[in-house]
């Protein structure tokens, strides 16, 4: 399907389940370090750790040129569109559409993430006509197994994706969500 291979539109702003997601910009440079350098995200994350102004202004400029490509679109998670809480993923990939996310330490434990996987698993059925989206997290991530679970997805019956991040072997399960 040709909607699957296309760019991403420039602007993305995505609304539901009480959130907003909408692109990273300029002005979030200063909170993004708040959200990311935590030792949480480095260990289960392939964010650089540390993680400060720098990798910030990086991590924009990536964003920006992998979703011109048509590869990945990062947005941040916010209330109403205001500060951002964390971060979700979308990424086409041979596998299908994969999510991925990262909330911030301080704005855990509120339903966050879940919300924004539904939210972004919405948009790929929807607007880019995705018929299973994916996640692919480690059995060990209690909390991303949680949210796994709370957004709807299954465990899959694929083989683990292993290789190394950050010097450390991961194993990695893939979960999926189908077409409503």
């Amino acid at each position: 399907m040709s909607s699957v291979t296309s760019s991403f539109p420039a602007r993305i702003e995505l609304s539901g389940e009480g959130l907003v997601l909408r692109d990273w910009t300029e002005a979030d440079l200063a909170a993004m370090p708040e959200l990311f350098d935590h030792p949480d995200i480095a260990y289960w994350t392939p964010i650089v750790s540390p993680f400060d102004e720098a990798a910030a202004r990086a991590r924009l400029e990536k964003d920006r040129r992998l979703r011109a490509e048509g590869t990945v679109v990062l947005l941040a998670i916010t209330v109403g569109g205001g500060a951002p809480l964390g971060e979700v993923m979308l990424r086409r990939s041979p596998e299908g559409m994969e999510i991925g996310y990262a909330v911030g330490p301080a704005h855990r434990g509120r339903g966050l993430a879940a919300r924004a996987v539904r939210v972004m698993a919405s948009y790929a059925f929807g607007q880019l006509g995705a018929e299973r989206v994916i996640l692919e997290l480690e059995a060990e991530n209690a909390a991303s197994v949680a949210v796994a679970a709370k957004a709807g997805f299954r465990l899959l019956d694929v083989p683990l994706i292993t290789g190394e991040e950050k010097g450390r072997p991961y194993a990695l399960q893939t979960w999926g969500l189908d077409r409503p």
